[in-house]
């Protein structure tokens, strides 16, 4: 997803957990995993290979 155009990048705070893709200025696609459970990386972390499905939130 990184390497896709638009930006695409983790949120913080109380957005953690979500990406965004920015679209045409100001708009942005916000997401986050859909699986249950999350997959998880040994940090803690979101294992973004692993997730299957999304949902878009804003």
């Amino acid at each position: 997803m990184r390497s896709l155009p638009g930006r695409c990048h983790e949120l913080l705070y109380n957005r953690a957990g979500q990406l965004s893709l920015d679209l045409v200025h100001p708009f942005r696609l916000i997401f986050e995993p859909a699986n249950i459970p999350i997959p998880r990386k040994a940090d803690g972390g979101i294992d973004w290979k692993k997730v299957t499905a999304v949902v878009i939130i804003l």
